[in-house]
């Protein structure tokens, strides 16, 4: 037999049956919306802190890498590279936030709190181990720094350097350059700021470091009376310093593509003749 309903009843029914209806596609429109904000295409919102690049550099940070030590003032040659490529990748300088690390701990395994550190950091194979890499923005050469009252002062070749007593920062280029160019016996330090106190003291004879670095130690005094001798032949960087990102990070695809368009249409070279030229033109060459 049929049943029949009263009109109050069916009302109730169609009320309920809206409201699911309701429910269901407001639920469907969060979860859109919800997807949408967590969009893994979405560059800006892959990083530490959603919509803000989270840039780190040395300790201080030097010129002509940094000027002031100021690196978001955006004047010297890594401070304009980072923002560079932050554009690139869609982040505007006010959505910068610049941190300090170390070298070394920039570079072991494990989390970062950064996105992208710029210091100078040659590109090896041991280091990729542990951190990816943007090609290269720049391949230095190695200069050599001693006193004018040295009588290493005079050197014209790497044989003039073969009895002196030289440094370098440990685990760096400087070092490896050193050590396969003038002699196995090459003392370490932690940082270039400790190294430059020890040739100013007299602990050492000569450094050993990139040669805009180089320059910049002579020029500030942080030896006094001192000057480069000249770079080492042989010593260009073949795979460059690149930009340190977290091992396997979600942004390393789209930083690798900036720098590499920042060096095709000509800005890492626009950006290396305003801010590197005087400290890397003019120098003589030792072999």
């Amino acid at each position: 037999m049929p049943r029949f309903f009263k009109p109050s009843i069916l009302r109730t029914i169609a009320a309920a049956v809206s409201i699911a209806a309701l429910s269901f596609t407001a639920a469907c429109g969060g979860n859109s919306a919800s997807s949408a904000s967590s969009d893994s295409s979405d560059i800006t919102q892959q990083t530490i802190t959603p919509g803000t690049l989270t840039i780190a550099t040395g300790d201080p940070a030097y010129t002509p890498w940094v000027l002031n030590d100021d690196p978001a003032s955006g004047e010297g040659y890594e401070a304009a590279v980072a923002y560079a490529v932050a554009e690139k990748i869609g982040f505007s300088k006010d959505n910068v936030k610049w941190v300090r690390t170390t070298f070394d701990a920039a570079i072991a395994p494990g989390t970062k709190d950064f996105d992208m550190n710029i210091q100078q950091f040659s590109i090896t194979d041991e280091r990729k181990q542990a951190v990816d890499f943007s090609p290269s923005y720049f391949n230095a050469t190695q200069a050599v720094v001693v006193r004018k009252d040295s009588s290493y002062a005079s050197a014209t070749s790497i044989a003039d350097l073969k009895d002196a007593a030289i440094g370098a920062m440990v685990g760096t280029t400087s070092y490896d350059f050193a050590k396969k160019l003038i002699k196995d016996d090459i003392q370490t330090f932690n940082d270039n700021a400790v190294l430059a106190q020890a040739l100013d003291s007299n602990q050492i004879d000569a450094l050993i470091v990139d040669t805009p670095t180089a320059v910049n130690i002579v020029d500030t005094d942080q030896v006094k009376d001192a000057v480069v001798v000249g770079q080492l032949s042989g010593s260009e960087d073949p795979q460059g310093n690149g930009i340190v990102l977290p091992k396997d990070s979600a942004l390393t695809a789209a930083v690798t593509k900036a720098v590499n368009d920042l060096q095709q249409d000509g800005t890492l070279k626009q950006l290396q003749d305003k801010w590197l030229a005087e400290y890397t033109t003019d120098i003589p060459t030792l072999a």
